[in-house]
């Protein structure tokens, strides 16, 4: 029996890149010895992109569409097409051609050596400016520097996952906040990379706000790490120090309890500010809680083409 390779593509604003994204995979799938479907999630496009997916749809019967209510955030779409993906194994990428189609040849290779997870590596992503690349190695280095888990470093939403690999993650990691990439380097399975040159965006613009970006860097951290909860040890050894480095002082300089208003001001600030942070980190772990307590859908189809 043919094996069949799920090719999953999250739409969000991409009428301009569509129709070139399609005219280049296309080719690229047909010449593949195993067999294709072309799921494209549209994650509540504003623009012309459900029209387009709909045109490709009813012309070929392998791609498939799946059409959000709303906008879902980008990792709800590729879960979705995780979930609506039948194939042996199932390529996640984007539709700007930045994760580029010419791949797929060399991912199918892995996946008949017998990779259950293909990790894709950017060596250079030209569209990104120095801030973001610098940010971006920033992020790789903190998060394992947090977590138990090691990430590769510069690895994208670009990823390939086996037919059981894919089970696993439909299966077991459907938490409300997440990071999928991460999800897929902490599976386990038989793991390995391949290496691209992210391609310059065909059209459109990055969706990722650099607030966005924040809020995604903090929500990573506290998923795969509760180092931050320990913070309040570390703080309080940390004060306890400070506090036998004044008594030392006063000994030594014999002149009683410090004085000075300005000390006991920057000494009460200093404490309140590590007080105040580590609230903060406690409410951001029992939002998290929250959003898992509510148990809401990750995403909501509206309209389907050529998916049962």
């Amino acid at each position: 029996m043919e094996q069949l390779l799920s090719v999953v593509v999250s739409v969000y604003n991409e009428e301009q890149a569509l129709p070139l994204f399609y005219q280049t995979a296309r080719p690229i799938l047909e010449s593949l010895s195993w067999d294709y479907e072309l799921i494209f999630v549209n994650d509540g496009s504003a623009d012309g992109s459900l029209g387009i997916l709909k045109k490709l749809a009813a012309e070929n019967p392998k791609v498939k569409v799946a059409s959000f209510s709303r906008n879902f955030g980008h990792e709800a779409a590729m879960i979705a097409g995780l979930d609506y993906a039948k194939g042996d194994a199932i390529v996640c990428m984007d539709a700007d051609l930045q994760h580029p189609p010419e791949c797929l040849p060399e991912i199918i290779e892995k996946i008949e050596g017998g990779s259950g997870v293909i990790s894709m590596v950017r060596t250079k992503n030209a569209s990104a400016g120095l801030v973001k690349n610098i940010t971006s190695a920033a992020f790789y280095k903190l998060i394992n520097t947090l977590s138990d888990v090691k990430f590769e470093p510069n690895a994208s939403d670009f990823f390939a996952v086996s037919r059981p690999a894919a089970d696993v993650l439909r299966s077991n990691y459907r938490e409300k906040v997440r990071f999928l990439r991460g999800y897929v380097q902490n599976i386990g399975f038989h793991k390995t990379t391949i290496e691209y040159e992210a391609h310059d965006r065909v059209a459109g613009e990055s969706k990722y706000s650099i607030r966005k970006l924040f809020a995604f860097s903090v929500n990573t951290i506290l998923c795969f790490s509760n180092l931050p909860l320990k913070l309040g040890i570390y703080a309080g050894i940390f004060a306890a120090l400070m506090g036998v480095a004044v008594m030392v002082y006063t000994l030594c300089t014999r002149q009683g309890a410090p004085s000075g208003y300005a000390t006991i001001v920057i000494l009460n600030c200093f404490m309140f500010a590590i007080l105040f942070v580590l609230v903060g980190i406690i409410g951001e772990y029992i939002a998290i809680l929250f959003s898992e307590l509510k148990d809401r859908p990750i995403y909501i189809v509206e309209e389907k083409e050529n998916l049962n």
